[in-house]
């Protein structure tokens, strides 16, 4: 049987005050929303000096190239074990550059997504 010792619970990346008062529940709620709202506009002052718009081309440049690291990683995959069934040490590294360069693009990808989606920097969609 598990005990909370705490005035709060911890859900996903938040903490949700589990006290019964409605006025201490209140308050704690005020004090996280001012915390969360430092976050953001730290995020929104940075972010936006540093990227200060993420235009429809941008996103699109990236999700090709993206693409284009993924097809290099399979493609390569495919060819060398079309020629044998094991890899040797330098095709085992060229494969893990390979996924990296890959893995990379797609997080910068989300990334900026997510800069747009939260607020932090401005989109400007393609014309026409």
């Amino acid at each position: 049987m598990a005990t909370m010792t705490s005035s709060t619970r911890r859900t996903g990346d938040h903490f949700e005050p589990t006290d019964t008062d409605p006025q201490v529940q209140r308050r704690l709620r005020g004090y996280l929303e001012q915390i969360d709202y430092t976050a953001y506009a730290s995020n929104k002052a940075v972010l936006g000096a540093i990227v200060p718009k993420a235009e429809a081309g941008r996103f699109q440049r990236l999700a090709v190239a993206t693409a284009t690291a993924r097809a290099k990683w399979v493609a390569e995959a495919a060819a060398m074990t079309d020629a044998s069934a094991s890899l040797s040490e330098a095709q085992v590294a060229r494969l893990a550059h390979l996924r990296s360069a890959y893995e990379e693009l797609a997080a910068v990808y989300e990334a900026t997504r997510r800069l747009v989606e939260r607020g932090y920097v401005a989109y400007r969609a393609a014309d026409g």
